[in-house]
């Protein structure tokens, strides 16, 4: 067993240290950049993985330029998933960045990339390179359309496989064009797909002493999120459509209108349907023949509708929510960010937290939406500074002042 594999191996058979994340002692080299591959190594470094961002000098991660807006001239993107990193910058185009490079992989458990299929596998950084070297080594790459396939090399963006994946097909009124998201969603999927795929593998090798390979398509990951519309798709051969804000297979589950604006409602089954007629005042509804059964319900959603937001109609919303809340139907509003900010569950769930960045003074990120009662999550350090740890990263390797000051002067760092 190489010295390597021996570490790596210590590393998966201690236990974490009380109050310790439940990736702690785990190291994760991040080659990515933009969205997926950040998301990804965010939710590791949220669990207690040391991340180890390796930038570019002088340009770092495309979107520390994306914006406005910027604190302090810190792009608002960036600090939106690097928190929990540390940041190196390493050309890897000159000898000495790659040397360095090559020494942290020999002492990562895991490796992280979304560059195009086949670019790393030029530099002999590839899966098959590294795996013949470090064969310990979790090795996770994240593109557009995955290692395989006829459509391996096409480029991944966002936009772009929300379409191609299906999403944009079922989203957005009936009347008019398919909507992205309002989130990168085939990014963000992706990414967590990654985690979950980078955390399983590391549980594989605890068992066989081996790491491997983890191959997330965006496309597969939007695919995957079809679920019960592929399911509709598949039992009827009928690609389903645009629905806007209703629910293909149950009614009422939507936005409707109050006098004052909207409100969702999701009468999910035959009961809470009835208790919200109750509320409304539209008792004799609940028995009419036209809605007795969800199925009726659905095959009449537009008469339905129509009544219903007359009703509505006659008060403003935040009565309406009261009542409903109160009668157990589950609803709610359709809030803005500062109204979801400032809910005091969210609140009291951490999900807004405060921290000081270097640069950019005070800032607010979100929290860490996976509670562990044992192993807890936690936002320990803000996004870092591009190169903040790289003195610090090769010191560990061994490096001295004078080398480090002489890979700056040779632009290896």
């Amino acid at each position: 067993m190489t010295e390597a594999e021996t570490t790596n191996a210590r590393r998966d058979s201690a236990a974490a240290a009380p109050g310790a994340g439940a990736l702690e002692g785990v190291t994760v080299l991040d080659l990515t950049r933009v969205l997926s591959g950040p998301y990804c190594t965010m939710m590791l470094a949220d669990m207690g993985a040391r991340v180890i961002k390796v930038e570019q000098p002088g340009k770092g991660d495309d979107t520390r330029a994306w914006g406005p807006p910027f604190q302090e001239g810190e792009s608002a993107y960036f600090l939106s998933i690097n928190r929990n990193k540390e940041s190196v910058t390493l050309n890897l185009k000159h000898p000495d960045g790659r040397r360095i490079l090559d020494a942290l992989i020999a002492r990562a458990d895991v490796l992280v990339e979304n560059f195009r299929p086949g670019t790393l596998d030029r530099m002999g950084l590839g899966y098959a390179d590294l795996a013949a070297r470090h064969p310990a080594l979790v090795y996770c790459s994240i593109s557009g359309f995955g290692q395989t396939g006829p459509r391996r090399r096409e480029p991944g963006y966002d936009a772009v496989l929300q379409g191609e994946g299906g999403l944009m097909s079922i989203t957005g009124s009936d009347d008019g064009p398919g909507y992205r998201l309002g989130v990168a969603i085939a990014d963000i999927a992706s990414g967590m797909f990654s985690a979950f795929g980078v955390a399983v593998a590391l549980l594989a090798r605890h068992r066989t002493g081996r790491g491997q390979l983890v191959d997330v398509a965006m496309l597969d990951a939007v695919a995957a999120l079809l679920t019960y519309q592929a399911g509709i798709y598949f039992a009827t051969g009928t690609a389903p459509e645009r629905l806007g804000n209703r629910h293909p297979t149950i009614t009422p589950y939507e936005t409707l209108e109050a006098a004052d604006g909207d409100l969702v409602v999701a009468a999910g089954n035959d009961q809470l349907w009835r208790t919200f007629c109750g509320v409304l005042g539209l008792d004799a509804l609940a028995d009419d023949p036209r809605f007795r059964t969800n199925r009726d319900r659905v095959s009449a959603r537009a008469e339905l509708h129509a009544i219903l937001v007359e009703r509505l109609r006659t008060r403003p919303a935040a009565e309406w929510l009261a009542e409903l809340k109160a009668a157990g139907v589950p609803c709610g509003g359709v809030r803005d960010l500062a109204e979801v900010f400032s809910d005091p569950q969210i609140v009291e769930r951490a999900m807004v937290i405060a921290s000081e960045h270097p640069v950019a003074g005070a800032i607010r990120q979100l929290g860490v939406p996976v509670k562990l009662r044992d192993t807890p999550g936690a936002v320990r350090t803000p996004p870092p500074v591009l190169g903040q740890h790289t003195r610090d990263v090769l010191g560990e390797l061994g490096y001295g002042d004078a080398e480090i000051e002489g890979f700056h002067a040779a632009g290896a760092v």
